[in-house]
């Protein structure tokens, strides 16, 4: 394991044990609020939020000192705040799969990305209840607990699929149902990226749909998938996720580029 890794892999477990933990299943109401007016479906927010996220940026600044953080918080406060992804930056999201983690379930992580460029250029998954750490630098490979990963399918046929509905309008919703979810066998979405990716890469799941791609969910699952072998690209132009697009919609991530190739091509065909 790299010293940048330990070093993250510290303040993963460092804000978990004195920050996120102690506030799970201890939430009262007013500890929870909703962020979804405008964006479609339940998108909450817990006080553990915005405390982890404030001790990460802290932890993070006294490592590269400068270096603008995006987190998902203050982005959601100010919008500004996102401009930052067009240049060298941490991206944080303090708690992700913040559902589960208010109703008293997991999974729910941490997620970490350093980008360059409006490119993600390494990246950490930690799994705040068991522990489990993934990292990848690009051009590096990816990593769980220090051990290089090669990227593995479930072997199952048809493959299994999580697909994510949610932040889809209506129309789409009802195609993906009638025309791309009888292809595959169907499993619960973890709504939980810091689940999913690692899902993607351990043979758990085969292939994903995501229709919201903002930096803080995908910036650091996107390249560790990518580096084991997988595949995470937009299906309508087979184009690599980028942090700087944070408005785009849609993406695909994918055990092997096969499983992307074959769902890309459904997708794009239900606007053939």
């Amino acid at each position: 394991m790299s010293i940048i890794d330990r070093e993250i892999l510290a303040i993963c477990r460092e804000v978990t044990e004195q920050v996120i933990l102690p506030r799970f299943r201890n939430l009262a109401d007013h500890h929870v609020e909703d962020k979804s007016a405008s964006g479609g479906g339940y998108d909450p927010v817990t006080i553990a939020d915005r405390e982890s996220e404030e001790a990460l940026q802290e932890a993070l600044d006294k490592l590269a000192p400068g270096l603008p953080c995006v987190g998902e918080e203050a982005a959601h406060h100010d919008a500004g705040v996102m401009e930052h992804l067009k240049g060298p930056c941490w991206i944080v999201d303090p708690i992700d799969g913040t559902r589960n983690f208010a109703s008293g379930q997991p999974p729910f992580g941490i997620l970490i990305a350093q980008a360059d460029g409006g490119v993600a250029q390494s990246g950490w998954i930690y799994d705040c209840p068991s522990g489990r750490f993934c990292a990848a630098h690009r051009g590096k490979g990816a990593f769980v607990g220090g051990e290089r990963v090669s990227a593995v399918t479930t072997g199952e046929e048809p493959p299994v699929a999580a697909i994510s509905l949610i932040f889809m309008d209506d129309s789409k919703r009802e195609a993906m149902k009638a025309h791309i979810c009888p292809h595959y066998r169907l499993v619960d979405i973890p709504y939980c990226a810091a689940e999913q990716y690692p899902r993607l890469g351990l043979g758990v799941n085969d292939v994903s749909i995501f229709e919201r791609t903002l930096a803080w969910d995908h910036a650091a699952g996107c390249l560790w998938l990518e580096e084991a072998g997988g595949k995470a690209a937009r299906p309508d132009d087979g184009s690599p996720y980028r942090v700087d697009e944070w408005d785009r919609k849609g993406l695909v991530a994918a055990a092997t580029p096969s499983l992307w190739e074959a769902m890309a091509a459904r997708i794009n065909s239900l606007d053939a």
